[in-house]
């Protein structure tokens, strides 16, 4: 770009439709080049490196939260063999795991109950880490004009504010908040031939995990909510509650577009120009 040459990216997924023949270096280039001459094709987004840093924060929790879960399960297993069940849910493993190993201790070998709670302090110290990486995210929140405008909408918290501010890179790459919303897959697909269009579920396409944080937070609004707007009533009254948190989901995706975009605050009761 500092040369003067415009940056494209383009998704793998699109341009596997235009390798023919076996798979090279020049079949590629030459299904590459293919795609980025259709008109319909869309480019990604182009990130800077701080909005890479972010999600690289992001992924590293992920994996992390992952590492937890599976230790967490891991513990709560060897200890059900021996008759011991704990309760579901990580802090009850963390304040419970102390007693049981102390009534375990007399009669099941010492090298056991000293490896059972080196995996117990360890699930302290993934805590810590966890910690650390959701301090550094809250700082660049604190930070960040983006972020703090957009921590106003309902259902967005810490890790969706931080998570849709670097996922996103330029807000202008997308020419509408529809057009965001379906680039993470909160938005029908549909499959049509012989004139027949059949709406089916939400396409999934998109970032994962942006995806899932918009959800829970829309599902926290559901279930949570003191006061729930006039359009999240009825919706209720008229629809499945799953279907109204992706509803939701996608209102809040469209949402953060526009705040993004427009350089707008949120207002609660705001109604668009035309509607």
């Amino acid at each position: 770009m500092k040369l003067g040459h415009e940056v494209k990216l383009v998704s793998a997924r699109v341009v596997k439709a235009f390798v023919i023949g076996n798979k090279n270096d020049a079949t590629d280039a030459r299904a590459i080049w293919t795609a980025v001459q259709q008109p319909d094709i869309k480019a990604v987004t182009i990130k800077t490196e701080e909005q890479q840093a972010v999600l690289a924060l992001h992924r590293m929790r992920e994996q992390l939260v992952k590492f937890r879960t599976a230790q967490i399960n891991n513990l709560r297993g060897l200890l059900t063999e021996y008759g011991e069940v704990m309760p579901q849910g990580r802090w009850r493993v963390l304040r419970d795991a102390p007693s049981v190993l102390g009534r375990l201790e007399g009669r099941l070998p010492g090298l056991l109950i000293e490896t059972l709670r080196d995996q117990h302090a360890r699930l302290g110290e993934l805590d810590a880490q966890i910690e650390q990486i959701e301090q550094r995210l809250r700082q660049w929140h604190r930070d960040n004009a983006h972020c703090k405008r957009i921590a106003a909408i309902p259902g967005v918290g810490l890790l969706g504010a931080t998570a849709a501010i670097a996922a996103m890179g330029d807000p202008k790459s997308f020419k509408s908040g529809r057009e965001f919303a379906a680039w993470l897959g909160l938005v029908p697909r549909h499959t049509g031939t012989g004139g027949k269009v059949r709406i089916l579920g939400i396409s999934k396409r998109g970032d994962t995990y942006l995806r899932t944080l918009l959800i829970h937070g829309a599902r926290a609004v559901v279930l949570c909510s003191k006061a729930p707007s006039e359009w999240l009533k009825s919706m209720l009254r008229r629809r499945p509650k799953n279907v109204v948190i992706v509803a939701l989901a996608n209102k809040i995706a469209r949402t953060i577009w526009a705040l993004v975009a427009h350089e707008r605050q949120y207002q609660t009761e705001y109604v668009a120009s035309g509607a």
